[in-house]
C-alpha cells in the first residue's frame, strides 16, 4: 500500500465515524418568522392601507405646486396703502409699474387614520403645509415666521369632530373658481357633531373665536344631497362681532376727534373705522346673525357641467360675513379717497349681503370655471359724518388641463371692484395666476 491509499483510507474512515455520530444527536431547525405585508384597505375608498400589525387604515396624500402670481395697479387707493393678504399691490413699490408680479411655492401633506369601533368609526386626520412666497423666506400656513404649519388637525368619532378645521359656516360653500368667494371661509378650533339619515345632513357646532372670553360661536347648517345635485343652509351668531379692524387700530393711539353731528369728543379710532355708526360702542358689543344658503345642480345644461348659486345676509358686521383676509378699506374725509390699512389678521369688508353663481364644465382633459358676485357692504363712514354703503363687484375665469395622471395645470385671473358713493373714488383691482401642481 502506498503513501496516497493510506491518506484516502484514513479519511474515508474518518467522514464515516462523524457522519454516525451525527446521526445519533438531535437536530432544531430554526423557522422563520412569517412576513406580513402591506395589506390594502378599501373599506374607506382608494389610496388606504393597513398599518402592520392593526386594524388602522392609513391614507397619506397631498401635492406640490409652485404659482406665478400677478397684480395690477389698486386703482382708487391712497398712497399711504400698505398691501393686503395676497400678490402685493405696485402701490407698495417704489417703482412707476402698473403691475407687480411674485411667484409662489406650496408643498401640502394630508395623513388619514381610520379603523371601526363598537361607537362607529374612529379617524384622526391632519394636514401640514408650507408655503415659500419668493425671496427666499418660508412662512407656515396659519403661524408666523414657522417652516410648516397645521391647516387642519381633528379627531372624529362617530359623528363628533374635535380639532381644527374649517368653520361648518364655510362647509359646501364656496364657487368653483379658486378665487371662490366665499365669506366666513376662516379655520378655528370647535367642537361639532353630524348626524346624516337618507340624504339629509344636520349639523351644529361650537366655534372658539379667539377673544379669550370662553364664549364660542354658535353654528348650525342642514344640508340635503339628491340624485342631481344639493343644497344646504347655514346660520351662525357671531357673540363677538365688531368691526374687523377695531382691535388694531385701538393700539394705534390715534387721539380724539370731534363728532361733526353729535359735536361728542371720541377715539380717533372710530373714525377710522369704516363700520363706525355714530355710537362709539355701537358695534364693539353687539352680536351678528348670519345665514347663508346655496344650490349645486350637476349636469344641469350638459354631462359634466355644474350650476352653484349661493347667498348670504348678515344683521351686523361680522368676520362670517367677510370676504377672504387681506386688509380692510378706510374713507379719508379729507382726500376724499380710500386709504387700505394692510394687516392679514383680519377680514376684509364685512358685507351686509352677498349673492353669487358659479359654472364649471369638462371637456375632456380640460375643465373651465366661471364666478361671479354682486354684494353690499355697511356703512363706511369717516369724521366728516358721511356714512354710505359700498357696492361690491367681483368675477373670476380659470381654465385647468390635466397634463397626465396627477400632473396639472391650471391659469385664473378675477376681478373685483368696490364701487363707493358720493365723490369717493373707486377701488378695483385685476389679480391672476399660472400654476403647475403634481398631486399625489
Amino acid at each position: 500500500m502506498n503513501i496516497k491509499g493510506l491518506l484516502l483510507g484514513s479519511a474515508a474512515a474518518f467522514v464515516a465515524v462523524t457522519g454516525a455520530k451525527a446521526a445519533d444527536a438531535p437536530v432544531t431547525m430554526v423557522e422563520p418568522e412569517p412576513v406580513e405585508y402591506v395589506r390594502v384597505c378599501d373599506v374607506y375608498g382608494t389610496g388606504f392601507f393597513y398599518i402592520p400589525g392593526t386594524e388602522t387604515c392609513l391614507k397619506i396624500g397631498g401635492y406640490v405646486r409652485m404659482r406665478v402670481n400677478a397684480a395690477g395697479d389698486l386703482g382708487g387707493v391712497a398712497d399711504n396703502f400698505n398691501g393686503d393678504n395676497g400678490v402685493r399691490s405696485p402701490d407698495l413699490d417704489d417703482n412707476d409699474r402698473e403691475y407687480n408680479v411674485t411667484t409662489q411655492t406650496r408643498a401640502r401633506l394630508d395623513v388619514d387614520a381610520r379603523e371601526e369601533t363598537e361607537l362607529g368609526t374612529l379617524r384622526a386626520f391632519m394636514r401640514l403645509q408650507a408655503t415659500n412666497t419668493g425671496g427666499g423666506s418660508n412662512q407656515g400656513y396659519g403661524t408666523s415666521n414657522n417652516d410648516v404649519g397645521i391647516d387642519q388637525a381633528i379627531i372624529q368619532l362617530g359623528g363628533l369632530t374635535v380639532g381644527k378645521i374649517d368653520s361648518l359656516f364655510a362647509e359646501n360653500d364656496g364657487l368653483y373658481t379658486d378665487n371662490d368667494w366665499s365669506v366666513g371661509d376662516i379655520s378655528n378650533n370647535q367642537v361639532r357633531y353630524t348626524f346624516a339619515t337618507n340624504g339629509f345632513t344636520i349639523a351644529g357646532s361650537i366655534e372658539d373665536d379667539g377673544d379669550g372670553d370662553g364664549v364660542p360661536d354658535g353654528v348650525v347648517q342642514v344640508g340635503y344631497q339628491f340624485a342631481y345635485g344639493s343644497a344646504y343652509v347655514s346660520a351662525v351668531y357671531d357673540e363677538d362681532a365688531v368691526s374687523p379692524n377695531l382691535s388694531y387700530l385701538d393700539n394705534l393711539n390715534l387721539g380724539t376727534f370731534v363728532d361733526p353731528v353729535t359735536g361728542a369728543v371720541l377715539p380717533l379710532t372710530d373714525a377710522r373705522d369704516p363700520f363706525y355708526d355714530g355710537n362709539s360702542n355701537g358695534k364693539r358689543d353687539n352680536g351678528a346673525f348670519v345665514i347663508k344658503a346655496g344650490v349645486e345642480l350637476k349636469d344641469l345644461i350638459t354631462v359634466g357641467g355644474s350650476l352653484k348659486i349661493e347667498g348670504h345676509y348678515a344683521t351686523d358686521p361680522s368676520e362670517y360675513a367677510s370676504l377672504a383676509p387681506g386688509g380692510y378699506l378706510v374713507s379719508n374725509g379729507t382726500s376724499g379717497s380710500i386709504d387700505a390699512v394692510d394687516n392679514p389678521s383680519f377680514a376684509s369688508i364685512p358685507e351686509e349681503w352677498q349673492i353669487g353663481a358659479g359654472y364649471q364644465q369638462s371637456f375632456g382633459k380640460f375643465t373651465g370655471y366661471l364666478s361671479g358676485i354682486y354684494g353690499r357692504s355697511f356703512d363706511i363712514a369717516y369724521a366728516n359724518g358721511a356714512n354710505e354703503h359700498a357696492d361690491i363687484w367681483g368675477a373670476a375665469g380659470s381654465v385647468g388641463y390635466a397634463i397626465t395622471t396627477n400632473l396639472t395645470t391650471l391659469g385664473e385671473v378675477s376681478y373685483r371692484k368696490v364701487d363707493l358713493a358720493g365723490g369717493l373714488d373707486d377701488v378695483d383691482q385685476w389679480k391672476g395666476f399660472l400654476e403647475l401642481k403634481r398631486a399625489f
